[in-house]
């Protein structure tokens, strides 16, 4: 006659200590220390100081990751075309965007990425695509605005956010690049220009930062993206408006910006991490 471990098998395992390759809500039996032990999500966010820019620059445009990121364009009494490549711990200038702006959103990696918008004098609808070598001029926003937030996954691929179009003192408006035009979807839920933000693709982001107008009212707000709505989770240590920003919603990076100095501070963000192991005592 066939056992109840024969027929339907052991559903807690047994292993020496903590199991390699355990997956999220998996239990076993730790015969080592006599614990049961179950595997958990890390949820923890934070963010800790990074590699400085060269050059203390607020209002910059942003695309990468949170180990290979790309900035350009800002704003250095008064505006600057320059643009810098991080490689997780210091920056180097490389090529300069074909029109010096400041406050531009942008997205996608290192070697393509889109800049879009930002402050020419007057503010900019225009975006240029980034080819890992040179930048090139392509399709416009529906309303042109500065100091929006950006991220994306490549040059075909990219979400703006919030800004100030001319019409307002700020706004929560977000569009959508799909590699030849831009569509309007769900707004943030804080209003605001001055921002950025960083992500994977144009459903998957974080919006940080950022000022809320009248006067100098610099913000640590954080919102992560869905690809449907935003919603609000962990602030920024320091609240800073005119900052970049780039990588994921999991391995984030902001630096630059102002409060109200400009400042070449860099944070990083840690979003949900590798799962734990809890013991669960059985004394």
């Amino acid at each position: 006659m066939a056992t109840y471990k024969q027929t339907v098998g052991t559903a807690v395992t047994n292993y020496a200590g903590d199991k390699p390759g355990a997956v999220e809500g998996e239990l076993w039996y730790d015969s080592t220390n006599q614990h049961f032990k179950y595997q958990y999500p890390n949820t923890t966010q934070a963010w800790s100081t990074g590699g400085s820019l060269n050059t203390a620059k607020g209002d910059v445009g942003n695309a990468g990751t949170q180990t290979a990121t790309l900035s350009f364009g800002g704003e250095i009494a008064p505006i600057t075309a320059e643009t810098e490549q991080y490689n997780g711990t210091s920056w180097t200038e490389v090529a300069d965007l074909n029109t010096a702006r400041y406050a531009m959103a942008g997205g996608g990696t290192q070697t393509s990425a889109i800049g879009a918008g930002g402050e020419k004098a007057p503010f900019a609808a225009e975006a240029e695509s980034w080819n890992g070598s040179a930048w090139t001029e392509v399709g416009d926003l529906n309303e042109a605005r500065t100091a929006m937030g950006g991220a994306g996954s490549d040059n075909t691929n990219a979400i703006v956010f919030g800004g100030r179009p001319a019409s307002a003192t700020k706004t929560a408006i977000t569009e959508s690049w799909s590699g030849s035009s831009w569509s309007e979807v769900a707004d943030l839920n804080t209003a605001r220009w001055r921002l950025n933000g960083c992500g994977s693709s144009n459903t998957n982001a974080l919006a940080f930062g950022g000022n809320i107008p009248p006067g100098s009212n610099a913000q640590s707000k954080t919102e992560l993206w869905n690809g449907t709505s935003w919603t609000e989770i962990a602030n920024i240590p320091a609240a800073t408006a005119n900052n970049g920003g780039a990588g994921t919603n999991t391995a984030g990076l902001t630096f630059g910006g102002r409060n109200p100095s400009l400042t070449n501070a860099t944070y990083e963000f840690t979003g949900a991490g590798s799962p734990l192991t809890q013991t669960i005592d059985t004394d």
